[in-house]
C-alpha cells in the first residue's frame, strides 16, 4: 500500500468514469492512491453515491464500496478548484460519429479541463484510445496553453471486460513518454498496480500498440468468419475444421466464428485506418476484415429468411427470440456498446417486418432489453415458448449447457434454433419433430424441421 508521504504522485485525478476510468480509479484507490474521479453524467454519479457501479464487472462494486468507505475515492462532475494532486489520467470515450470517423471532442474537452488546473510539474497520462498522433498534435498544444512545465505519457488500457480488476494487476502496462523523463515517471506510477511495465520509444508507438492489439483480433475473428462462409458453401462443419485443425498443432490458432463487436473491436480498426489514411496508407487487410465482421448479421439473416420461406407452415408473422443481447458472454458483461445484436435486429426488421421480437440475456437488465426494442423475457423457457426462430447471439456459458431438446419442445412448429456460436453439434442433438438446429459455418450439418 502507498504510504502518506513517501510517494509524491499519490494523488490522482481520473477524468471519465466509464468502464476504463472507473475500473482504473477503483484499482488505484485499492492500492492506496488518493483518487478523485470526474464524470459528467449525473446518472453515474448518483449510482456511485450509493456505492453502485453503472455496469457489470465481477468484484467491482465490493471494491468500490471499500475504497469509498476508506476515503480513498471521491468523485464530482468537474475537477474541484481546491484539488492539489499532481497526476491527471484522461480516460474519456472516443466513439465513432455517423460518418465513421473518431470523435476527439471529448479528448479536447478533457484536455482543456486539465489545462485549466495544471500546475508546474504535474503529470498527465492519456489512456483513451485515440487516432494516431492525437496525443502530440491535439493534447500537447492544449496543455501548453497552461503556460507551465508538465510531464505527459500515453499508457493504453488493454483489459478484458469481465476480468478488468485482475488484468489491471497482472498485464504488462505499456508506457510511451512524451519525453524520457515523463516515461520514467509514468512507469513508476503504474508499478504500484502491475509488476511489469514496458516503456516504448514515444507516444505514437504506444498509441499504435493499442490500435494494433485490437485490429489483429478483429482480423483473426474475421478470418474465422470467412472460414465459416467457406465451410457453409462446401457443406462441411467450420467448427470441426477449426477444432481439429489446431489440435496439437501450435502453428494454427484460429478462433471459432461468431459475431464480432463491442466497444473496442467495432471502432478501433476504423480509428487505426483513419490515422493511417492521413499518412497515405490504406490498411487493406484490416478494413477487409472489418467489412466481413460488419456484414455478417445481414448476410446470415438474409440466409435464414430464405431458409424459413422453404419451411412448410412457417408463418408470415413469426415470433423470434434473441438470446444474448450484450456484446459478449465470456467473460459475462451487460455492456451493450457495439453489440452485434443491434445490426442483427435491424436485419431482422428488414426481412421479418411483422415479426414479434423477444430478448433474453443472462446479465443485461430487462429494462435495458426493453429499451433495446425487444420484449424482455426472464428465462430461457419463456424465450423458447411459442417461438418460431431462436437466435443464439453471444457466447455466454448458459447457452452451452441448455437442455436443448427440452427447450426445443417449447418451440412453435416449425421451429428453428440458429446458433452463431456453435454451442452444440447438430449430429448429436435429438430434437422433437418439427424443430431444427443450425450453426454458423455448419449449415451442411444442420438438422432442419420437416418440410424444408
Amino acid at each position: 500500500m502507498i504510504g502518506t508521504s513517501e510517494y509524491a504522485d499519490r494523488s490522482v485525478c481520473v477524468i471519465g468514469l466509464g468502464y476504463v476510468g472507473l475500473t482504473l480509479a477503483v484499482s488505484m484507490a485499492d492500492v492506496g492512491f488518493e483518487v478523485h474521479g470526474v464524470e459528467v453524467r449525473d446518472s453515474v454519479l448518483v449510482q456511485l453515491t450509493h456505492g453502485r457501479a453503472h455496469f457489470h464487472e465481477p468484484g467491482l462494486e465490493e471494491k468500490l464500496q471499500q475504497v469509498i468507505n476508506a476515503g480513498n475515492f471521491h468523485f464530482s462532475q468537474e475537477i474541484p478548484t481546491d484539488w492539489i494532486g499532481s497526476v491527471y489520467i484522461i480516460t474519456v470515450g472516443t466513439p465513432l460519429d455517423q460518418a465513421g470517423c473518431s470523435r476527439m471532442d471529448m479528448i479536447q474537452n478533457a484536455s482543456q479541463q486539465v489545462a485549466g488546473h495544471l500546475k508546474e510539474g504535474d503529470l498527465v497520462i492519456m489512456r483513451s484510445t485515440v487516432k494516431l498522433g492525437v496525443t502530440r498534435k491535439l493534447v500537447v498544444p492544449t496543455l501548453n496553453s497552461a503556460g507551465c512545465n508538465y510531464d505527459l505519457a500515453f499508457c493504453p488500457e488493454r483489459t478484458l471486460e469481465g476480468k478488468a480488476l485482475t488484468e489491471l494487476r497482472a498485464l504488462p502496462q505499456i508506457v510511451g513518454g512524451h519525453t524520457y523523463v515523463a516515461g520514467i515517471r509514468a512507469s513508476q506510477l503504474f508499478q504500484f498496480l502491475t509488476p511489469t511495465v514496458v516503456r516504448v520509444s514515444d507516444v505514437e508507438t504506444a498509441e499504435m500498440i493499442k490500435l494494433i492489439d485490437n485490429a489483429q483480433r478483429d482480423v483473426a475473428f474475421a478470418y474465422a468468419n470467412e472460414v465459416a462462409r467457406a465451410c457453409d458453401a462446401v457443406g462441411i462443419s467450420a467448427a470441426e475444421v477449426i477444432r481439429v485443425g489446431k489440435l496439437g498443432y501450435a502453428r494454427t490458432n484460429l478462433p471459432m466464428p461468431g459475431p464480432v463487436g463491442g466497444p473496442c473491436l467495432e471502432k478501433d480498426s476504423h480509428i487505426l485506418a483513419e490515422g493511417l489514411r492521413e499518412r497515405g496508407v490504406e490498411p487493406t487487410i484490416t478494413m477487409a476484415a472489418r467489412s466481413i465482421n460488419e456484414g455478417q448479421p445481414f448476410e446470415v439473416i438474409k440466409f435464414i429468411h430464405g431458409l424459413t420461406q422453404s419451411l412448410t407452415g412457417f408463418p408470415r408473422n413469426p415470433t423470434i427470440s434473441l438470446l444474448g443481447i450484450a456484446f459478449k458472454g465470456r467473460p459475462a458483461t451487460d455492456d451493450l456498446r457495439g453489440t452485434m445484436a443491434k445490426p442483427t435486429l435491424t436485419a431482422l426488421y428488414e426481412f421479418f417486418p411483422t415479426a414479434k421480437f423477444r430478448g433474453f440475456d443472462a446479465v443485461v437488465k430487462e429494462s435495458e432489453i426493453k429499451n433495446f426494442g425487444l420484449e424482455p423475457v426472464s428465462t430461457l423457457e419463456a424465450a423458447f415458448k411459442g417461438s418460431h426462430l431462436v437466435l443464439i447471439l453471444n457466447n455466454h456459458s448458459l447457452f452451452f449447457s441448455m437442455p436443448v431438446a427440452q427447450l426445443a419442445d417449447q418451440l412453435a412448429r416449425p421451429g428453428l434454433i440458429y446458433d452463431f456460436w456453435n454451442c452444440y453439434d447438430a449430429v448429436e442433438l435429438h430434437l422433437p419433430r418439427g424443430t431444427g438446429y443450425m450453426a454458423l459455418g455448419s449449415h451442411g450439418k444442420a438438422k432442419l424441421p420437416e418440410g424444408s
